[in-house]
């Protein structure tokens, strides 16, 4: 099973892929480029990483496969951990792992695993078509040579121009001065006065409010309000420990159809349950939940066999 064919078609949708008890690949955007030494601007992209302590199942590469190949989800969960041992087997031997199309996987000495991601793919939906433009630098060098040529054959020569002033035309400066001075001073005053009547009302009209609010503050009744006892019904949760497995029904974007679809499998009979929401965001609902392993894988089987073929199991410890 070439299982990087189906990590490269989840990479296109989601930041984070899972390989059960291997780790996860990770996609982080990075923002447009420009090379400076070759002029290309690189369009922004998806730049992939691993981490190999993410290696927690979250359902989300086992179910993509059972969706494509059309198997079941049990049996497509066997067949991904067999190939994690694979991978560990090969790198532990000192091989190296090419994932066409994802990057190359290899041991150091520190027996860890390094990744080295594979640059020619850009998982960036939005980027789709977009590819690095290389630009040629703007020469500006010869224009200026070909001005400083046209300016030696055509010389020109600007004279200062002088204007007559009578000896009328700084006495009409001073009266306009004069004129303005006391435009602004009448002015002035007038706005002062009103705005000093403007204050005198605002404060008339303070003083009055406070009295009113003393004198109803006079009249106000003082006798405690005796209320009746209240009897509250505390219903006592049992809290359940250890592991459980939930058998997911679907998870939603908006919490809301969530809870609509909570409702909907208690009706048909279901103990189901809104188990909050996961990394990636989605709100998920759960048709019941078990503490044995054995018996969540019963359940689930029955569901897939009469109910729906999506469902799946989530454990959580």
């Amino acid at each position: 099973m070439r299982t990087e064919h189906y990590i490269k078609e989840l990479l296109y949708r989601y930041n984070c892929v899972v390989v059960p008890e291997f780790g996860a690949f990770l996609a982080h955007t990075a923002s447009a480029r420009i090379d400076s030494v070759s002029n290309t601007l690189h369009p922004p992209t998806k730049v992939i990483s691993f981490n190999q302590q993410l290696s927690k199942n979250d359902g989300l590469l086992v179910s993509h496969i059972s969706k494509a190949k059309k198997l079941s989800y049990e049996d497509l969960l066997e067949e991904v951990i067999s190939t994690s041992k694979s991978w560990k087997e090969r790198l532990q031997n000192g091989e190296s792992i090419d994932l066409h199309g994802v990057g190359k996987l290899s041991m150091n000495t520190e027996q860890k695993i390094q990744f080295e991601p594979e640059e020619r793919i850009n998982y960036l939906a939005s980027s789709f078509g977009l590819s690095a433009f290389s630009a040629a630098p703007v020469l500006r060098e010869a224009l200026k040579e070909e001005v400083e040529v046209l300016e030696e054959k055509v010389p020109f020569i600007i004279t200062p121009e002088k204007r007559k002033e009578s000896s009328f035309r700084p006495l009409l400066k001073y009266a306009a001065v004069f004129l303005l001075l006391c435009a602004t001073g009448v002015t002035g005053y007038q706005f002062y006065n009103q705005n000093l009547e403007k204050q005198e009302l605002v404060q008339k009209e303070a003083q009055r409010e406070v009295s009113r609010h003393i004198q109803e503050a006079t009249f106000f009744d003082t006798t405690p309000l005796e209320l009746p006892a209240l009897s509250i019904k505390i219903d006592k949760k049992e809290v359940v420990t250890g592991p459980q497995h939930h058998i997911i029904a679907g998870a939603f974007r908006v919490k809301e159809n969530a809870n609509k679809k909570v409702k909907q499998l208690e009706k048909l009979g279901y103990s189901a349950q809104y188990i909050g929401a996961n990394k990636f965001g989605l709100h998920q609902v759960a048709y019941s939940s078990f503490s044995d392993s054995r018996e969540a894988l019963r359940f689930l089987r029955k569901i897939k066999r009469t109910v729906s073929k999506d469902a799946w199991m989530l454990s959580e410890k």
